[in-house]
């Protein structure tokens, strides 16, 4: 039985904002334009004391799968925002990459787009939309999403940070997924301040790209790229940017002087990959965690502290990629939980 456009809307809705059971109000499509009061979001979570008391020691440079499974799985968690590759089918690549979060413990609702369940974005999107739907996001959940990028995705993942920097535009509105459309307004209520702020300034915990740049920097939707790719602004508190040894789509070669660099404060990595990595395949990632070694193995990752990979890996393909991004999403994730924690207990004080 086919369900009404308006009535997906509110199935879809409806799992909004319930990461790992019912940390917070869902959000219906009737509820969908309502205006956020200050503290509605810190006032609607369902945490209980003691899994605050959890959240609050974790350590974000140490967090083990149990501390997933048993503190985080059922707290705050933001929304990854996923950016695909230009060419027809790589969404399909980025939907594998959703499904190896899904399968090392992050909430599977967090990586679905709450309108139509789509894992991921198109770089042909437009990238101001992008902007808009991560301050929809931030107002509604009180976390800050997440953006990760392939390819041209991770272009646009470049050009949205410039969004929010006001690059282009002194104002973006607001995105409403569950509407599929603008709202007139381009300031947010802050979720975790009750203060209104527009939504350019935003600033995103954590983003990362791989295989960005090439030819698809020719293309009319990313010419204002050309020259600003590897300048990240300070609209990301850490951002990283992944290349492959050799990767002649993304034109990544020894020594050409590709580097990410901040134009401000952004904690800035560059982290060069095995040249055997295949720039279409890199993001392809779902095997790693259904292997319980190869599980094991990427949640014990640090950045600097590479082991060998263990003897009954059936295929390591894409490993350090997928590991490394996972404890950069397991770091923010942990700071994005405990400030919601913070803000919901000084609301209380108070």
């Amino acid at each position: 039985m086919l369900i009404p456009r308006a009535g997906l809307a509110l199935v879809l809705g409806a799992a909004l904002v319930v990461a790992g059971c019912a940390t917070q109000t869902p959000v219906t499509a009737a509820r969908a334009d309502a205006r956020i009061e200050p503290g509605a979001v810190l006032h609607a979570s369902a945490i209980d004391p003691q899994r605050e008391a959890r959240i609050l020691a974790l350590d974000p440079e140490h967090v083990t799968s149990e501390d997933v499974r048993k503190t985080l799985a059922a707290g705050p968690t933001p929304r990854i925002v996923g950016l695909h590759g230009g060419v027809y089918g790589t969404h399909l690549l980025m939907e594998s990459f959703a499904r190896f979060l899904v399968a090392m413990g992050y909430p599977e609702v967090k990586t679905r787009h709450p309108g139509d369940g789509r894992r991921s974005h198109s770089p042909y999107e437009s990238s101001e939309q992008i902007a808009g739907l991560i301050a929809w996001y931030y107002e509604r959940e009180g976390t800050m999403p997440m953006m990760i990028g392939h390819s041209q995705g991770g272009i646009q993942a470049v050009k949205v940070l410039h969004e929010l920097a006001g690059s282009y535009s002194r104002e973006i509105r607001v995105f409403n997924p569950i509407n599929d459309g603008l709202e007139d307004r381009v300031t947010i209520v802050d979720p975790l301040t009750g203060l209104e702020r527009p939504v350019v300034g935003l600033r995103l915990g954590y983003v990362s790209v791989v295989g960005a740049g090439g030819a698809a920097l020719m293309l009319p939707n990313q010419w204002s790229m050309v020259k600003q790719l590897r300048t990240i602004p300070d609209t990301t508190e850490e951002f990283t940017g992944y290349s492959i040894g050799v990767d002649l789509i993304a034109w990544d070669l020894p020594g050409a002087g590709g580097a990410y660099r901040p134009n401000g404060s952004a904690k800035v990595r560059n982290v060069e990959l095995p040249a055997d990595y295949s720039h279409v395949t890199v993001v392809a990632t779902s095997r790693l965690a259904r292997d319980p070694a190869m599980r094991e193995w990427i949640d014990s990752y640090a950045p600097g502290r590479v082991e060998a990979f263990p003897d009954s890996a059936p295929s390591t393909d894409n490993a350090l990629w997928a590991a490394d991004v996972w404890y950069s999403i397991k770091k923010h994730w942990v700071i994005e939980a405990q400030k919601f924690v913070r803000a919901r207990r000084s609301l209380a004080a108070h």
